[in-house]
């Protein structure tokens, strides 16, 4: 495929783990908005989550498709838990429902920095071994996604440089979020330029050198760089926008904007216009 643009569930309802039935809602605001395609944390899947065909039906009437389910991850003692096992072997079967969606990893914040390097590798550890298994025995992609918080394992250069020398790019790739690469100090076009053998999936929401998260277009990130760097690199996935800076009541008239912001500024350069 070529690179396509689609909206991420954090723009609706930012916590991973808040469940709402607000999935039509989601898909008509998204085909307004002029995307076409969703990644979805499975939180927000209501009325679909045990109806994957359902769902599939109601995203082709609005001629959209199912880039990723997002399923955050902690990988305490370099393995799954048992709830992140269930949920694995579930939503591998939900997947086959969508071809060519993939399963994006959050990884999960802790309490603190503490034991920083073996929560690295044990991370690490995890992330691979859950690709190698869902790719080899399901077919599905992964692709591991850190969070720049405070907490965060996954916090500055330092962090990026353990996690890209860990992942196995044969199993579990990786997931640049420009704003959280931001809120770590680092440029999010550098970051992704180095990494692009393990890109698999993108996101871009904008942020402050401030640690402030920004409407798109208002923050520092260079997101024409970012988008320069992904076409030169040959970048064939999805580029996930989201709008995290809490004025997201009125969530139609949100999407609409990031619309009109990926029209006028990153689709023409992904079309070579």
């Amino acid at each position: 495929m070529r690179m396509e643009f689609g909206c991420q569930g954090s723009t609706w309802v930012l916590d991973y783990d808040v469940e709402a039935d607000i999935m039509d809602k989601i898909m008509d605001d998204v085909k307004h908005g002029g995307f076409t395609g969703l990644d979805m944390q499975i939180s927000l899947l209501g009325r679909y989550n045990n109806a994957p065909e359902r769902f599939k039906e109601e995203l082709d009437k609005r001629g959209l498709k199912l880039a990723a389910l997002t399923i955050p991850h902690a990988f305490e003692g370099g393995k799954p838990s048992d709830k992140e096992r269930e949920l694995e072997d579930y939503y591998f079967e939900y997947l086959k429902h969508f071809p060519g969606a993939i399963m994006n990893v959050p990884s999960r914040v802790g309490k603190n920095r503490e034991h920083l390097y073996q929560r690295q590798k044990e991370i690490i550890k995890g992330a691979n071994e859950l690709g190698k298994r869902a790719l080899e025995e399901h077919g599905i992609v992964t692709s591991l996604h850190p969070i720049s918080y405070v907490t965060s394992y996954w916090r500055f250069k330092e962090d990026y440089d353990v996690l890209f020398d860990g992942l196995d790019p044969r199993y579990m790739g990786y997931t640049p979020d420009a704003g959280h690469i931001e809120f770590g100090g680092m440029e999010a076009a550098e970051i992704i330029k180095e990494a692009l053998p393990l890109v698999k999936h993108v996101h871009f929401k904008d942020a402050s050198k401030n640690n402030e998260w920004m409407k798109m277009g208002e923050g520092d990130i260079d997101f024409l760089k970012c988008a320069n760097v992904l076409k030169d690199g040959g970048y064939d996935g999805w580029i996930i926008l989201e709008e995290e800076t809490g004025e997201t009541q009125d969530t139609s008239k949100v999407i609409e904007e990031l619309g009109d912001y990926v029209k006028k500024n990153i689709s023409p350069i992904v079309k070579g216009e």
